[in-house]
C-alpha cells in the first residue's frame, strides 16, 4: 500500500472515531437501568474501539510523516486505554473476566477474527537496540558461569580397547547383515518371476493380450486419478479444501514485507530529520523573531498596568511564578479582553454583596420532603452511570487537533512524508514565547515594584521573617519526605552488578521466543447461547489469550495505557498442566520485551534465607524492574506506583491446595485456563503437524483426531506430534501418507485430564470474591431482597403491637 492509501485509511478511522465519541457522550449523559441494554451498549462501544484500535496499529505502523505519527500515536494510546476502561466497566457489570458477543458480532456485520486485539509493533520497534543489548549481556553471563542451558557439553569417557574393537566388530557384521538380506530378497523375486513365467507358459508370449492388459490398468488408474482431480476442483470451489500453494508464502508477500522493511528506513530517517527541524527551527525563531515577541510582551504587561490603575485607582498584584506569571493573564487574550474581564469582575463583585444582604432565612424541610428526596436518592442508586474516563478527554482533544490541521490539509506539495516545517514553527514560537515570558515577568516584576514606589509612594516592607519561617518549613517539609522514603539497600552497586547476581542465582531467566499469536485455539461461538438459558459456557483458549493481551500486554508495552488505565498490578493462570500458561508467560516477555524473573517456590528454595534475605531480593528484582512470598507479596504491591511497569504473574496446577484468602489478597486477576474443547483441538492438531513438516491429506482425519482426544490437552498434542514425526517418518510421506492411527496409538501411554479435574477448578473459582460476587449476582441477589422485605414486614407488625 502507498502512503497515499494509509493517509484514506487514517481519515477513515478518524472519522468512525469522531462519530464514536459523539455517540459515546450522548449516552453517558443517559442514566439506564436495564442490565442486559447496558450491556449490548458497552459491547458495542468496546467492539467499535477495537476496529478503530486495529486501523489505528496498522497506520501508525506503516505512516512515514514524523508529525502525523506524533498525533496517531497519541490517539492510538488514549484508544488502547479506553479499551481497558470499557472492559473494566463489563467485568464490573457482568462480574466475569470473560464476555461473549455473538449477537452483537452478527448485528455488526463482523467475524470472531476481528476482536482480535493486536499487539502495536512499536512495543519492541522503540526498544529493540535496548533489547538486543540486554540479550547480549545475559548470553555472555550465562556463558562465563556456565549456566547456558542450551549449549550442554557431555563428558567424553574413555573405553577400554577391546571393548572398542567388540564394537567395531558388532556394527561390521551388522553391515554385512543388512546386504546378505538384500542380496536374498533380490535372489527370491528373480526366483518368483521365473516361476510365474513358467505357469503363464505361451499366453505370456502374445503382444495383443499383454497391450491390453496394460491398457486396461492404465485406463483405470488415467480414469481414477482424473475423478480425484475434478472431486478436488469441487472442493476448493465449495471452499471446504484450500487451494493449492495455499501454505506457501507468495511473491506478493516477500514484496510486500521488503515494501514494509523500507518503510521502516524512511521512518527513522524522517524522525532523525524532524529531530534535527525541532532544533534549528527554534534557533533561528530566537534569532529572528525573538527581540520582537519580548517588545510585545513588555507593551502588553506596560498597558496592563496603566489599566488597571485607572480602573481600580491602585497597580495590579503580578501573578506569582508558581500560578504561571503573566500567562495566565493573557492566555489568548488581547489587552482590551483583559480590560472586559476586570470590569465584569468589579460588577459581579458588586452584585454578590448585594444578594448577600437580600438574602433570607431558609424554610426547615418537611418529613415529605425529606421521604421524597431519600426516594429520589435510591432511584439515582438504582440507575446506572458510566465511570468518568481518563482517556476520553485527551482523544478528544487529539481528535479536534485532527480535525483543525490534518483533516482538510493540502500535501500536494510533500509527496514524500517529511516533515512540515510550518507545524513546526507553530509550535516553537509557542515555547520560545514562553522562555521569553519568564525572562519579561523577571523584569517587569521590578518595573511594577518601581511603579509602584514611584507613584504610590508605596513603601516596601520585605517579610524577612516570614520567608525564613516558609524556608524551615520548606526544609522540613523535605527532610520529613526523605525521611519517608524507603531506604536504597544496594546504594552501593551497580544495576550491571544486581543483573549479574540474579542470573547467577537463577531468578533472572532468558524469556523464550514465543509471540502470542503463537497460543494456537478456537473462538466460542455459543457463549451468548449458553448464558442465555443460564449455563455458564467454559472459556474457549482464545478467550484467555485475549484476556493476557489485555491485562498483561497493553499496559505494560504502553506507558501511557499504564500509568492511568485500570492497571493490573498481578495475575494468576490457573489450569490443568500442559494447557500453555507458561507458554502465556513467555509470551508476554516477548511481545513487550520484558525482563523474566522466576520466583516460584522451587527455584528460590535455599536462596537469600531469612526474613532480610527475602527482602532483600525482592528489592533486587524490582530495582531491575508460595509460603514465602505470601507475607511479602501483598505489601510490594501496595507500594508500586503508576509509573512502575512490574507485572506479578503466577501459574499453578492446583489452586485448591493452597490457603485462599492469602491468593486472593496476592493475585488481583484470576484466569481460569481450560482444556482445548474439539474446535480448539481441531485447529491445534492441524496447525502443529504443519508446523512440525508434516502433510495433511485425505488419509489423514483431523476430524476423527479432535473427537476421540477429548481431554487431552496442548503439551499431549505436542508430544505426540514430536514422537511420530521423526525425521525417518517425514521422508516416507510421499508414498506413505500420514494416518490418524499413528497419532492415536502414541496417545495411550498419556492420561488426559478428567472433567472431575475441571469441575474441581470451576468450584475452587466460585469460591474466590470475582466467582462469590458472580454467584450472588445470578442466584443470591434475590434471596437478598426477600430476606430485606422480610425483615421490613416484621419490623412493620411489632410497630402494630
Amino acid at each position: 500500500m502507498s502512503n497515499a492509501m494509509y493517509n484514506k485509511m487514517w481519515h477513515q478511522t478518524q472519522e468512525a472515531l469522531n462519530s464514536l465519541l459523539e455517540e459515546e457522550s450522548q449516552k453517558m449523559i443517559e442514566p439506564q437501568k436495564n442490565q442486559v441494554f447496558i450491556f449490548q451498549m458497552l459491547a458495542t462501544f468496546y467492539i467499535k474501539y477495537v476496529q478503530i484500535f486495529r486501523n489505528l496499529e496498522n497506520v501508525y505502523d506503516q505512516i512515514v510523516h514524523p508529525q502525523k505519527r506524533i498525533l496517531i500515536r497519541k490517539i492510538l494510546d488514549g484508544v488502547m486505554g479506553r479499551i481497558l476502561e470499557l472492559k473494566n466497566e463489563m467485568v464490573e457489570l457482568e462480574l466475569t473476566e470473560f464476555h461473549y458477543f455473538d449477537d452483537i458480532l452478527q448485528d455488526l456485520k463482523l467475524t470472531p477474527q476481528q476482536l482480535d486485539i493486536p499487539i502495536p509493533k512499536y512495543f519492541l520497534k522503540e526498544k529493540l537496540e535496548v533489547i538486543k543489548g540486554r540479550e547480549k549481556i545475559l548470553a555472555q553471563i550465562l556463558a562465563d558461569t556456565e549456566l547456558d542451558t542450551p549449549s550442554k557439553k557431555y563428558p567424553i569417557k574413555a573405553i577400554p580397547l577391546e571393548e572398542a574393537v567388540r564394537l567395531i566388530q558388532v556394527s561390521e557384521r551388522a553391515r554385512q547383515g543388512r546386504l546378505r538380506a538384500m542380496f536374498m530378497k533380490q535372489i527370491f523375486l528373480q526366483e518368483c518371476r521365473a516361476k510365474q513365467a513358467r505357469l503363464l507358459g505361451d499366453r505370456g508370449a502374445d503382444p495383443s493380450t499383454a497391450a491390453l492388459c496394460i491398457q486396461k490398468v492404465w485406463r483405470g488408474f488415467h480414469q481414477s486419478k482424473k475423478t480425484e482431480r475434478e472431486r478436488e476442483k469441487e472442493m476448493i470451489f465449495l471452499g471446504m479444501n484450500p487451494p493449492p500453494l495455499f501454505n506457501e508464502v507468495s511473491a506478493t508477500i516477500i514484496q510486500a514485507q521488503k515494501v514494509a522493511n523500507m518503510r521502516d528506513e524512511v521512518q527513522m530517517r524522517h524522525e532523525e530529520d524532524y529531530k534535527e527541524a525541532l532544533v534549528t527551527v527554534k534557533d533561528d525563531l530566537k534569532l529572528i523573531e525573538g527581540p520582537d515577541i519580548q517588545e510585545n510582551l513588555q507593551d502588553q504587561i506596560r498597558h496592563w498596568f496603566i489599566e488597571c490603575r485607572n480602573l481600580t485607582g491602585t497597580f495590579p498584584d503580578y501573578p506569582k511564578v508558581e500560578e504561571g506569571g503573566s500567562a495566565i493573564i493573557f492566555s489568548h487574550k488581547t489587552p482590551q479582553q483583559v480590560i472586559e474581564d476586570i470590569i465584569a469582575n468589579q460588577e459581579e463583585e458588586e452584585k454578590g454583596k448585594k444578594k448577600k444582604k437580600e438574602k433570607k432565612p431558609k424554610k426547615a424541610k418537611t418529613s415529605q420532603e425529606k421521604k421524597g428526596t431519600k426516594e429520589k436518592n435510591k432511584e439515582e442508586e438504582e440507575e446506572w452511570k458510566m465511570s468518568p474516563s481518563v482517556f476520553l478527554p485527551t482523544m478528544e482533544e487529539e481528535n479536534n487537533i485532527y480535525k483543525d490541521v490534518w483533516k482538510n490539509k493540502d500535501e500536494s506539495w510533500n509527496f514524500p512524508q517529511d516533515y512540515d516545517p510550518e507545524l513546526i514553527k507553530q509550535e516553537k514560537r509557542r515555547e520560545l514565547e514562553s522562555e521569553i515570558r519568564v525572562q519579561v515577568d523577571e523584569l517587569m516584576r521590578q518595573e511594577l515594584k518601581n511603579l509602584k514606589l514611584a507613584v504610590n509612594r508605596e513603601k516596601e516592607y520585605p517579610s524577612k521573617t516570614g520567608k525564613k519561617k516558609e524556608d524551615k518549613k520548606k526544609k522540613k517539609e523535605k527532610k520529613d519526605r526523605k525521611g519517608k522514603k524507603d531506604k536504597d539497600l544496594t546504594a552501593d552497586r551497580t544495576i550491571e552488578s544486581l543483573y549479574k547476581e540474579l542470573v547467577e542465582e537463577g531468578l533472572l531467566i532468558q524469556a523464550l521466543k514465543v509471540n502470542l499469536s503463537d497460543y494456537i485455539g478456537e473462538y466460542s461461538y455459543l457463549g451468548t447461547t449458553l448464558r442465555q438459558v443460564s449455563t455458564e459456557p467454559m472459556p474457549s483458549l482464545l478467550d484467555v489469550r485475549q484476556l493476557v493481551a489485555l491485562y498483561g500486554i497493553l499496559p505494560l508495552g504502553s506507558a501511557a495505557v499504564h500509568e492511568k488505565a485500570p492497571v493490573v498490578k498481578s495475575l494468576l493462570l490457573a489450569g490443568p498442566s500442559g494447557v500453555g500458561k507458561k507458554m502465556l508467560v513467555h509470551a508476554i516477555c516477548t511481545e513487550t520485551g520484558a525482563n523474566l524473573f522466576n520466583l516460584s517456590a522451587t527455584n528460590i528454595a535455599g536462596k537469600y534465607p531469612g526474613k532480610t534475605g527475602l527482602q532483600m531480593m525482592l528489592h533486587m528484582v524490582f530495582k531491575i524492574e508460595p509460603k514465602r512470598l505470601k507475607k511479602q507479596l501483598p505489601k510490594i504491591l501496595k507500594l508500586l506506583k503508576p509509573d512502575d511497569r512490574i507485572l506479578i504473574v503466577g501459574t499453578t496446577q492446583r489452586p485448591f491446595d493452597a490457603e485462599l484468602q492469602p491468593f486472593c489478597k496476592v493475585y488481583q486477576k484470576i484466569i481460569l485456563v481450560p482444556r482445548p474443547d474439539y474446535a480448539s483441538r481441531y485447529v491445534l492438531w492441524k496447525q502443529i503437524i504443519q508446523r512440525d513438516g508434516g502433510v495433511i491429506t485425505n488419509d489423514l482425519n483431523v476430524s476423527c483426531l479432535a473427537k476421540v482426544t477429548d481431554g487431552f490437552t496442548q503439551g499431549h498434542i505436542v508430544q505426540v506430534v514430536k514422537s511420530v514425526l521423526t525425521e525417518r517418518r517425514l521422508r516416507q510421506q510421499t508414498y506413505k501418507p500420514l494416518t490418524a492411527v499413528e497419532f492415536i496409538a502414541a496417545l495411550t501411554s498419556m492420561s488426559p485430564v478428567y472433567q472431575e479435574e475441571e469441575d474441581s477448578f470451576k468450584n475452587w473459582y466460585a469460591k474466590t470474591p470475582m466467582g462469590k460476587k458472580r454467584a450472588l449476582a445470578s442466584t443470591g441477589g434475590n434471596a437478598e431482597k426477600d430476606k430485606e422485605k422480610g425483615k421490613k414486614e416484621n419490623k412493620g407488625k411489632k410497630g402494630k403491637f
